[in-house]
């Protein structure tokens, strides 16, 4: 099948019980219920194959389908609504048989962001129009970003692919009704941790050679990890306390 669970001629494989998918997922996400992969297909995230008296048959790539939302779910709290449109974009795109993995940010096997995230790359500049329509915003909703610190334009006036992810995020927030203005703490916020580990690395980067500089590069990627991930876990812990749990 391919990513949307439509049937593919170059054969998927075994075919899986829901019983044996659930076995498959369970030691990465212990909460999964066989009624909870029922809901994922009742809301098309998932589509398997039926036998002709009705029970489920899954593949390979359904499996890692459903991987891939359970992990979108848990490490980056998405809407479900938002994850069908980042399947659903990749079906567009016929990127194969495998879901594409989260895109919003490398994570380890705890589920906390890995230092390979922070890796520098090539930035790639977008125009303002190019921003809009990637995003899935109108000028507007640019207008209020930009009014409360979340998405900067370069010197230029170019933006770069982290300023798309932002707005789709406030998009998505802006589903439950959470507005930009509302996310000026998390641009102070992360200005207060950058600034944090400033202090840190910035002394490491005065010291001279090609090697002192790489482990002042390997030094700031390892903070920021552990920054974000303890973030993570401050906001998953008062999430347990709010649920009660």
């Amino acid at each position: 099948m391919t990513a949307a669970g439509r049937p593919r001629g170059d054969g998927a494989g075994a075919r899986l019980s829901i019983g044996a998918v659930l076995g498959r997922l369970r030691p990465e996400f212990p909460d999964v219920t066989i009624s909870k992969i029922r809901f994922l297909e009742a809301e098309g995230l998932v589509r398997p194959a039926r036998t002709a008296s009705g029970y489920r048959q899954f593949t390979e790539p359904d499996v890692e389908r459903l991987r891939f939302v359970l992990a979108a779910q848990r490490d980056h709290y998405l809407p479900l609504k938002v994850i069908k449109e980042q399947l659903e974009a990749a079906d567009r795109a016929e990127t194969g048989p495998q879901p594409p993995r989260p895109v919003l940010m490398a994570v380890s096997r705890n589920g906390l962001p890995a230092a390979e995230e922070f890796v520098d790359e090539p930035v790639r500049r977008l125009t303002r129009e190019e921003l809009l329509e990637q995003a899935g915003i109108d000028a507007v909703a640019l207008a209020e970003l930009e009014q409360y610190g979340l998405v900067r334009p370069g010197p230029a006036g170019f933006y770069d692919s982290d300023s798309v992810e932002v707005a789709r995020m406030a998009r998505a927030l802006g589903e439950y009704g959470i507005e930009p203005r509302h996310l000026r703490a998390y641009r102070a916020s992360a200005d207060r941790e950058v600034g944090l580990l400033e202090q840190v690395v910035a002394p490491m980067f005065h010291q001279h050679g090609e090697e002192a500089r790489g482990r002042a590069e390997e030094a700031t990627r390892e903070l920021a990890a552990l920054s974000v991930g303890l973030h993570t876990l401050l906001v998953k812990a008062g999430l347990r306390r709010m649920s009660g749990r």
